[in-house]
Formats: structure tokens, C-alpha cells, sequence
């Protein structure tokens, strides 16, 4: 191969690439290709045309530019606006950069020429090059047809193998990097394969593309003939007025598809709501059944908070104590958080009416930042509440599960189910039985409401529910539940509940300020006392209600505005006369007296069980309006009684010849319970035996035929009561000393809490 080198002008090109004997024109607006064009002509017009690897640089050194270039002459010039000049040049033959001078106002390069390519193939070879060009050059045609009809008929009459291949590549619609690497074929061979191979590739790109064309045609065929009929029917419709329900299918169907799940039966619906004449009851009965799906959140959940330091915080803004409680919401979000999912918990808060069951589980809602559902139900009695109507029935609607998330429009909402102990049943099934499938953790990934006839996934759901006693809760669905007792409230706890929270809940209702009323510690305490008897805050927050609204009153008649100070020794005039006495503990120890402990829906109470003898036949009068349970325990501690009469030195006819008469006061209260045994065989012990019970102590145990005692229920109530009516000693079944562990120090100070194992204990114990 012979090379020369010369110096000439050159113009750097992006995204062109010039070949010999291809006319070609573009603009030119760098400086220095400016200059480099202005040098050639005043030369003998010719400049040496190289393409950038990358067209971006706006000034390319050697290694920006492709080594082969061509080196064309100048045909025409046109000078542009904007210092644009277009250029129209014609490449002569192909030329390798050497090196390129960038001092002068245009580029200098050394350029060596070289020959147009080895031949490397004999004429044979050539022969059946061209041929098979042709051919692939026909296949092309098919593809493209544009190119069939302005280029192939030309290039199907050339015949040399080096001006077809570089024919090809100027004509036929290819990147510039195609084209240099044609330019840069020294072998002709090399340049037949890179030419071949283009012509390949674009084949299969134009076949590619043809196909998806062709699908989107059809596609689009398809739809505008689904619109033409749609139209049509719509304007069939409002001819006849029935023009509304195709737009409601349009819409439904519309919503539907945006749906992630459960499309099938929806789309199905939605096409029989189609063909449906318009105002007929199935039409009308169908369109409340679609809506009811599309606004049912399918698979949408909303972001929980997994922050436990938040939820703390939130709780003890929202809570006084609760520590049970708040403990285990705080695991559960422990948990949650370490396992990045984990099966919802269904717990059950048990306890006495206005302890704060309801507020807890709106804490924890916003603690989760979860949607919030309550459902109540207290009374509901007919199991489609639960597991809703079929559709067959007139008036059908869901049940309250899916209605609930169709109100939260999240799938993992906290949803509380209150007083969950009040579910009753009918003869329409029972509501406690299909709660079972609602809240176990198990079955409810696929819960089937009878209206939706979808399965509904409420694994995500929180459950909460709350009661007041777990005794009317069906064992089968207590088992599913998580029990966490939310016990009553000591004074002290009630003390800061009403400091905290309701005093300036209750102002804030009265539209008084913290600058108009102010309660002194002393006045909350006397409310607690001698105002409410409850387990709960309810009446305590009504009590402070009824303070704050007479002090509106009193403010508004003040003229000067003073501000209000409720003390204890002005709160009579707001509240009247005290509403509560707790008695206290008998000054005197007395023969036949003895103070029991029992629990009571509003929290724990004492009881004064008095035993009288006198002569009669052997009866036994109870009165007080006694339970079953507790004339049973009367019964045995009688016989307990007669059994160890001998030990005292009685007459063995001694009750043969004595009635005994137990009355507990208050008869117009129902009594009943398995807690009063061993204090009705106490008094019974002290009336025959004449000796005196201790007037300090109070007792609560169940009594067996030979004296053991047997343990009992509700002890933070029961001790909370003896600590109100200034009880000192406390005695307790042995087998609850765990239960008395886990009361707080505050609950048991000043109390001396005896255990006892039987009878021989209690009798030591509260004789005098």
C-alpha cells in the first residue's frame, strides 16, 4: 500500500461520516471548522473530513476523532445567519490522520492517503459476493419498502463489489458508525461482512418492528370497533332514555381494571350490568354489588409506624399506668418491627365499664398510624352482621367486618370489636360462632362474607376487643383471644387521670381557659373520694363536667371575671352535699361481725356479714338477697361450723336446739359470688362461740367442707376496697400470693396481707 502525507484543512464532523464519491451537505458553525472550510477554498478547496467518537466534545483533540477519514472537496458554499455555514462536499478517497495542529484558527492536520483496499478475493469469489448482496439487498426490499422503491432499483445495477458495498452504505439509511466502519474496511473482504451484517440486522429490526406494528393495528382495530359499537349503543340508549347505566359500566369497568386483584368476578359482573335493562331491581341490585367491590381496598395497606420510642410516647400522653397494656402493644411492635411482618394479634382488653378500654385501642391506632374501625357489639344478634346477606335477599348489604374496611379503604386498618361479651344469639344463627373464623389468625386470610362472595383477606387487620367480664364470652371464642385485664384504678391513678387529661378536657368543653378555673390538688382528691364509686374515670369526668359548667355560669354572672378556684372547702357549693361514705372499719371488736371483701362491676366493695343465734330447731335463715353460689357457701360453712363444735366445748345438740340468721346489708342489692365462704364460717364460728372478731380485719377466700381455702378472683379490687374503708390486716387464699405480687406497692402499702391455707389460720388470725 502507498502512502503520501500531506497537510490539509480539517473539518471535525458529529454524527456524520463522509465516504468516497457520497455527496453530502451540512453546516458548520465551530470557529474552527469555519476557518478550516474558509482555508480550503482559498486553496484548491479540498479538507480532510474525520467524525468525532463522541459528537458532544465541542472541541475534540486527536484522541476524540476516528483515525480514518475522507478527504473530499468543497462543491458548494452557503453562508447561513448566525455565522452558519452550510457546505455542500463530495468525498474523493479515504485517508488516515496522522497528527493535527491546533494553533492556527482552524485545524492542520497531517494526512497520509491510502489506497481504496486490498484485494484479497479472486473473481469468483467476488462473483458470488454480489450475488448474494443482491439477494439479501431484495430480502431488504420486502421490509422496507421506501427503500425498495428509491434506492435498490440503482443499486441493483451496479456490478463492481467495491463501489456496491460503498453504494450500499451511502445510500441506505444507516448510523454514522455503521458507515465508518465500512470506511475503515482496508480489506474488501472485511467491508463485504460489515455491509452483509448491517443488512442482516436491519432486516430483523424492520421485521421486529412490522410485527409490533401489526399487533398494535390489530389492537387498536379491536378497541375502535369496541368504541364504534359502544357509541352506537350509547346513542340507541339515548334515544329510547336509558342512556345512564353504559356510562356506569364504562366507569366500573374503568375502576376495575386499575384493580390488582380480584378482577375476574368484577369484570364478569360489570358485563352482566351491561346487558341489563335500565331501572330494573336486578340492574339496581347489581350496581350496589359492583360499587360495593370497586371500593373495597384490594391488596391497598397503609404504611405502619414502626417506631416503638413514638408509640411509648404516645400512650403515656394518652394514659395514666395501663403498664400491662402498654407493654404488649410495645412487644407486638417489637416483633413487628424485627420481622418486617408477622401475624396481627387479636387481644382482648377485659375490665370494669370507663377504664379506658375504647381510648386505648384509639392510642394504639395513632400510635400505629393505622386506620381506625369501630365496630359495636353489644346487642347484635343476627350472624349476618358478621358474615352479611346473600344478594337473594331484598335489602342486602355486607357485613360489618367488610364494611369496615370499606370505610378505613386500607387492608390492615385497627378495627375494634366492643363489648365483644354482649353478642347475643337468635334463630337466625348465633353472632359469637362466626366470630370464630373472623378472629383467628388462621382462618381469616380467606374470610368469605356472604354479600361479597369474594374471599377477603383480614390477616393484615388488627383486631381489638373489649368487654367488661369474660364470664358471657363462649370459651371456643375467648381461646382465639389474647386476654390483658385492665383492672380498676387506684385513687392515686385517679388522681393523676384527672389532673392530666380531664380537667382540661372538660374545661376545654365548658370554653373556660386555664386563666378562669383552676382546681387545687385537695378538690380532685375529694371528688375521687366522696363524690364517685366507680372502677373506672366516667363519673369521675362527668363530676368534673358538672364542676366546670356552673363555674362558666358563675363566671359569665361575675362582672369583674375574677378567676375561679374550686378548693375543698368550696366544692360542696358546686356539687352539693357528698354523695359517697365508705364505711370504715368497726371501731369495736364484735361476736358475730366480720367484714368480707367482693368484687363488683364498678370495682371492689366490703361486705359486713352478721351471724345472730337464738333458740329454735336447727334452721338456717339466710336473707341480704343472696345468690346460689353464695347459699351454697353458707350451707358448707355451716357444716364446717358444726364439724368442730366439740373443739370448743358446745353441746352436741347445740344446733339442734339454735336457728342461726346470716344477713349481709343492702338487700336491695343481688349478692352472689365464690368469694365469701371462709367470712360467713368465721361469723358463724364467732355467734356460737361467743368470741369476739377483730374489728381491723377484713377476709375474702372460698371454704371447702373441711376448711381449706380455696383461692378467688378480682383481689386488686377487693384490695383497693379494704384500703378505702381503713382496713390494717388482709386475709388471702395462699395460692394467691402470685396474684398479690403483681400488684403495685402503692395498692398493698399500709396493708398487712395475710395467707392463709385453711380455716385453723383464718381463726387464728381474726380472733380476738
Amino acid at each position: 500500500m502507498e502512502e503520501r502525507v500531506i497537510t490539509m484543512p480539517v473539518v471535525a464532523l458529529r454524527g456524520l461520516t463522509i465516504l468516497p464519491g457520497m455527496v453530502q451537505h451540512f453546516d458548520v458553525n465551530r470557529p474552527r471548522s469555519v476557518a478550516a472550510v474558509e482555508k480550503a477554498m482559498i486553496g484548491d478547496q479540498k479538507l480532510f473530513l474525520v467524525s468525532q467518537r463522541h459528537p458532544e466534545i465541542p472541541d475534540p483533540e486527536l484522541k476524540d476523532l476516528y483515525q480514518v477519514g475522507t478527504i473530499g472537496v468543497v462543491k458548494q458554499l452557503v453562508k447561513l445567519p448566525g455565522k452558519t455555514v452550510r457546505v455542500l462536499v463530495e468525498g474523493l478517497e479515504r485517508a488516515e490522520l496522522l497528527d493535527f495542529d491546533s494553533q492556527e484558527p482552524c485545524l492542520i492536520g497531517e494526512i497520509s492517503s491510502m489506497e481504496p483496499e486490498q484485494e484479497d478475493a479472486d473473481d469468483l469469489a467476488k462473483e458470488a459476493m454480489v450475488r448474494i448482496i443482491r439477494e439479501k439487498l431484495e430480502e431488504y426490499g420486502t421490509v422496507n419498502l421506501r427503500a425498495a422503491k428509491e434506492n435498490l432499483p440503482s443499486l441493483l445495477l451496479i456490478n463492481d463489489l467495491s463501489e456496491l458495498l460503498d453504494q450500499i452504505a451511502i445510500q441506505l439509511p444507516w448510523d454514522y458508525t455503521v458507515r465508518q466502519n465500512v470506511l475503515e474496511c482496508t480489506l474488501l473482504s472485511a467491508r463485504y461482512e460489515t455491509v452483509l451484517q448491517t443488512l442482516l440486522t436491519e432486516m430483523e429490526v424492520y421485521r421486529i418492528k412490522k410485527d409490533f406494528q401489526e399487533k398494535v393495528k390489530a389492537d387498536i382495530d379491536k378497541n375502535q370497533k369496541e368504541y364504534i359499537l359502544r357509541e352506537q349503543m350509547k346513542i340507541i340508549r339515548q334515544e329510547l332514555g336509558e342512556d345512564t347505566s353504559l356510562s356506569d359500566a364504562d366507569d366500573y369497568q374503568e375502576k376495575a381494571e386499575k384493580l390488582e386483584a380480584e378482577k375476574e368476578k368484577l369484570l364478569k359482573e360489570i358485563g352482566r350490568f351491561r346487558t341489563m335493562p335500565t331501572g330494573s331491581q336486578e340492574a339496581n341490585v347489581l350496581r350496589t354489588y359492583i360499587e360495593t367491590l370497586l371500593e373495597l381496598p384490594w391488596k391497598k395497606m397503609s404504611k405502619d409506624n414502626d417506631d416503638i420510642l413514638h408509640a411509648q410516647e404516645v400512650l403515656n400522653e394518652d394514659h395514666y399506668g395501663l403498664e400491662k397494656v402498654k407493654e404488649r402493644i410495645l412487644e407486638y411492635l417489637a416483633v413487628r418491627s424485627l420481622t418486617k411482618k408477622g401475624t396481627s394479634p387479636i387481644i382482648c382488653l377485659v375490665g370494669p365499664p370507663g377504664t379506658g378500654k375504647t381510648s386505648i385501642a384509639r392510642s394504639v391506632a395513632r400510635a400505629l398510624n393505622k386506620k381506625y374501625v369501630r365496630i359495636s357489639l353489644g346487642g347484635v344478634r343476627d350472624e349476618a352482621e358478621i358474615r352479611g346477606h346473600r344478594k337473594t335477599y331484598v335489602g342486602a348489604m355486607p357485613g360489618r367486618l367488610a364494611e369496615g374496611l370499606r370505610q378505613a379503604g386500607v387492608s390492615n386498618p385497627l378495627m375494634l370489636h366492643d363489648e365483644i361479651d354482649k353478642v347475643s344469639s337468635d334463630y337466625k344463627g348465633d353472632t359469637s360462632s362466626a366470630l370464630l373464623e373472623v378472629l383467628d389468625g388462621e382462618q381469616n386470610v380467606r374470610f368469605r362474607d356472604h354479600y361479597i362472595e369474594v374471599p377477603i383477606d383480614l390477616s393484615q387487620v388488627l383486631f381489638i376487643a373489649t368487654a367488661n367480664t369474660t364470664q358471657t364470652i363462649p370459651g371456643p371464642l375467648l381461646d382465639r383471644m389474647e386476654v390483658i385485664e385492665v383492672n380498676s384504678y387506684t385513687e392515686n391513678e385517679k388522681f393523676h387521670i384527672a389532673k392530666d387529661y380531664l380537667v382540661g378536657k372538660q374545661r376545654e368543653r365548658s370554653g373556660l381557659t386555664e386563666e378562669q378555673i383552676v382546681f387545687s390538688d385537695k378538690s380532685l382528691e375529694k371528688i375521687i373520694h366522696n363524690y364517685t364509686r366507680e372502677a373506672g374515670v366516667r363519673n369521675l369526668e362527668r363530676r368534673i363536667g358538672d364542676v366546670c359548667r356552673k363555674a362558666a355560669r358563675g363566671y359569665l354572672e361575675d362582672k369583674k371575671h375574677s378567676r375561679i378556684r374550686i378548693t375543698e372547702s368550696n366544692l360542696e357549693k358546686y356539687l352539693g352535699k357528698e354523695k359517697i361514705t365508705f364505711e370504715d372499719a368497726n371501731e369495736e371488736d364484735e361476736v358475730g361481725i366480720v367484714r368480707g371483701l367482693a368484687w363488683t362491676s364498678a370495682g371492689g366493695d366490703t361486705l359486713q356479714i352478721e351471724v345472730n343465734v337464738m333458740p329454735g330447731k336447727g334452721n338456717l335463715l339466710m336473707t341480704g338477697q343472696l345468690g346460689d353460689v353464695m347459699k351454697e357457701s353458707a350451707q358448707t360453712a355451716l357444716t364446717y361450723v358444726r364439724s368442730i363444735c366439740p373443739e370448743y366445748g358446745l353441746a352436741d345438740d347445740y344446733f339442734e336446739k339454735h336457728d342461726l340468721h346470716i344477713h349481709i346489708p343492702e338487700g336491695a342489692v343481688p349478692k352472689d359470688g365464690p368469694s365469701a365462704g371462709i367470712t360467713m364460717a368465721t361469723a358463724m364460728l364467732s355467734a356460737v362461740t361467743g368470741k369476739k372478731v377483730l374489728a381491723k380485719v377484713a377476709m375474702t377466700g372460698e371454704i371447702t367442707l373441711r376448711g381449706r381455702v380455696l383461692p378467688i378472683g378480682g383481689l386488686k379490687e377487693k384490695i383497693l376496697a379494704a384500703k378505702m374503708a381503713h382496713i390494717k390486716k388482709v386475709l388471702v387464699p395462699e395460692k394467691n400470693r402470685p396474684d398479690i405480687g403483681e400488684l403495685s406497692k402503692e395498692i398493698t402499702k399500709g396493708l398487712e396481707i395475710i395467707f392463709v391455707k385453711n380455716m385453723e389460720a383464718v381463726v387464728k388470725e381474726a380472733f380476738a
